[in-house]
């Protein structure tokens, strides 16, 4: 007669068959469904990372860095990050807040030897945490007549590369470095980020995706040669899964810091990304902004997350902290977020309403 062996009903064991059942299914799915819609949507590129219980449990690679050239993607591919450099830079700025540097609180004129606006009493309110939290009444980017505050600090949402490059400068002033040396010292080197940089490597000549129009016609690759905290980053699914790991387990940073993060800092407006000219005639109730990261709230669940648009590449990360579950996805296609929210909601099993956030 046949006698189980008492490990078959332990709960932990149990736990982890199902777990990674579970992660089995997702695999399955991502890979049915990415060549489909990669076809669908005309986006000859496509990198995933998958993360389950704060490990990268899976990362693959589909179709060509280049329709002229056919070259495949690879898992060492490199991709533009765009707006998905934001997060890694205020990893970087909270490691300087918990080392008394910079105070997410104190006006950010008191770093700079000089203001950053000329005429703008309101530059004085500007702070850390309302540039992380996209307050500071600064534009996504400059106008031809030069760069204007235009609403009072705090007051509400408005999506702000300019407000990232103006805690650029401070970070730079407090740490004496240019920004990549920083972020190489502060991160990617602690992490082991080998394949990113927000300035073009040579190295990356051989690896890099080329970017593509709305009729899958290559553009001209951008290579920067000065760092933007905002959108310059260039990385791999690879790379950018291990700084998803280090938010999800706390490396690097203390877990009072990496709730502060998470904690929501303001609602956002559903008719509104950049809201210069708006004020809010209704807040979102499931759709907020942290230190860095979109929150999204849900069905009794918590996620971040945060999407990357450089006209053509596009890139999308939702994390679940509590789970320590992910997935970071990198397209070479101006279309890339057509596919990204069947994706994104496979890998993580929920409706991530960001999308029609961001229409």
């Amino acid at each position: 007669m046949f006698s189980a062996s008492p490990w078959l009903f332990s709960p932990i064991l149990r736990a982890r068959n199902e777990s990674k059942s579970s992660t089995d299914a997702t695999i399955a799915q991502l890979e049915k469904d990415a060549p489909e819609l990669m076809k669908k949507d005309r986006v000859p590129g496509l990198e995933i990372g998958l993360i389950r219980n704060g490990k990268t449990t899976w990362l693959h690679a589909f179709g060509v860095k280049d329709v002229k050239t056919n070259q495949p993607v690879t898992n060492e591919t490199t991709f533009e990050a765009a707006s998905l450099s934001k997060p890694v830079f205020t990893y970087a700025v909270l490691k300087l807040v918990e080392q008394g540097k910079l105070g997410l609180d104190v006006p950010l004129t008191k770093y700079l030897p000089k203001p950053y606006i000329e005429g703008d009493e309101r530059l004085a309110k500007i702070t850390a945490r309302l540039v992380l939290s996209h307050r500071s009444g600064l534009p996504n980017w400059p106008a031809d007549d030069g760069l204007h505050i235009y609403f009072t600090p705090g007051e509400r949402f408005s999506y702000s590369g300019a407000g990232y490059i103006y805690l650029q400068r401070v970070v730079e002033q407090i740490s004496g470095k240019p920004l990549n040396e920083y972020m190489n010292e502060a991160v990617f080197t602690p992490l082991g980020m080998t394949s990113s940089s927000y300035v073009w490597r040579p190295d990356f000549d051989a690896v890099t995706a080329i970017g593509h129009d709305e009729k899958e016609t290559p553009e001209k690759k951008w290579k920067p040669d000065e760092a933007g905290a905002a959108s310059t980053l260039n990385t791999t699914a690879h790379d950018y899964a291990l700084f998803v790991e280090a938010i999800l387990n706390g490396k690097g940073l203390k877990a009072a810091t990496v709730r502060e993060m998470e904690k929501p800092q303001i609602a956002l407006d559903p008719t509104c990304r950049i809201c210069i000219k708006q004020e809010p005639k209704n807040l979102s109730t499931t759709l907020f902004w942290g230190l860095g990261w979109g929150i999204q709230r849900k069905d009794g669940r918590e996620e971040l997350w945060h999407w990357g648009d450089n006209g053509s590449f596009k890139a999308f990360v939702m994390a679940e902290p509590k789970s320590k579950s992910a997935v970071v996805l990198f397209t070479n296609s101006a279309n890339g977020l057509d596919l990204a929210h069947p994706l994104i909601d496979d890998a993580m099993g929920t409706d991530a309403l960001a999308f029609d956030w961001l229409k």
